[in-house]
């Protein structure tokens, strides 16, 4: 070991181990709990939630790799962050981080769905979509695994281990939080917060030391079926919703709001390659005229709040995930 790692203390120096290749090491990122705490001490240090996709990224030598966190490679789709990675005079690392769209200053799912899923240059190009690449942790550096060493270290080697310029930027954090920096973080029309414990390593699954704190509801569901479009509106009426509990479909209520005649038409398209005579739902769906497909497509939605029988109240659709699995898309409970 050399370089960074060199300056570390002896006790961390024990805590690093022979990095197994970066692609096996973002293979199972790290996930974040939804939660309603709002207290926090010292012990934790709090980030923008950003509103886009995850995205790992892997250098070894003069190759770079761009990982979804299911193992799609995503280099034809982002190529900007590519070369910004590969412009880097340090040639070994693995990074964690969120790509992104921004609208008037704001991070834009919506928009950043016109990058996603376009691998030829040319359709890259003519998208007109600039993405930013906001790195928040680092798995691997010269040849050895982090993942044990506390939070607060990771990021201090991340920060000196990386030239940051468009489209690559380091994360901020703040290492105080809680109620008052949300309800801010809210009033900027932020998405929300993580807390993540500072002294904490990086664990390969979902864990309750990276906290999730939302300004509103919102999560991904399954997209089990349509209705039919009434009066002027063409493609469809509403997406049937639902999520997985003990490996069944439950049905959530259904989304019509949020689509521009565009999504409506695609969205009509693709649903229609997937139409299927039987209902995927466990639950008895009471929607006139429902279209079934198999439950392939995963939607991001954003709603106000569930009703007591278990339905969205007030969703609104803001566009599809190809970065998340069906099977793994569960009602989100908030822990304390």
């Amino acid at each position: 070991m050399t370089g960074l790692l060199d300056s570390l203390p002896d006790d961390q120096r024990e805590l690093l181990g022979e990095a197994r290749p970066g692609a096996e090491l973002a293979a199972r990122p790290m996930l974040a709990t939804l939660s309603d705490r709002r207290d926090f001490d010292g012990d934790w240090i709090f980030e923008r939630k950003l509103d886009g996709v995850r995205l790992l990224a892997v250098r070894e030598g003069e190759r770079v790799t761009l990982l979804s966190r299911t193992g799609r490679r995503l280099n034809d789709t982002y190529p900007e962050i590519v070369a910004a990675l590969a412009a880097q005079s340090c040639t070994d690392f693995t990074v964690d981080g969120e790509v992104v769209a921004f609208t008037r200053g704001r991070t834009d799912f919506a928009r950043l769905q016109q990058r996603m899923g376009l691998t030829r240059r040319q359709d890259v190009e003519a998208s007109g979509v600039a993405v930013t690449y906001y790195v928040f942790d680092l798995l691997r550096l010269e040849g050895a695994d982090l993942t044990r060493l506390p939070l607060r270290t990771r990021k201090s080697l991340l920060r000196r281990a990386l030239t940051y310029r468009s489209p690559l930027r380091l994360t901020s954090h703040r290492n105080e939080g809680g109620a008052e920096l949300l309800a801010a973080s809210c009033a900027r029309g932020w998405e929300g917060l993580i807390a993540k414990r500072a002294d904490g390593d990086y664990q390969p699954r979902r864990s309750k030391d990276w906290l999730k704190l939302k300004c509103s509801q919102g999560q991904e569901f399954v997209v089990g079926g349509f209705t039919e479009p009434a009066g002027s509106r063409v493609g469809l009426g509403a997406l049937l919703l639902g999520y997985y509990q003990d490996g069944k479909l439950r049905y959530a209520g259904k989304v019509g709001t949020g689509f521009d005649r565009p999504t409506l038409i695609s969205l009509r398209e693709r649903l229609d390659e997937l139409r299927t005579s039987s209902p995927p739902f466990e639950d008895r769906v009471r929607e006139a005229g429902a279209r079934w497909v198999r439950p392939e497509l995963v939607a991001q939605v954003d709603f106000t709040e569930w009703t007591r029988d278990g339905m969205l109240r007030h969703p609104r659709y803001l566009g599809l995930r190809d970065d998340k699995k069906p099977q793994d898309v569960v009602r989100e409970r908030a822990a304390a």
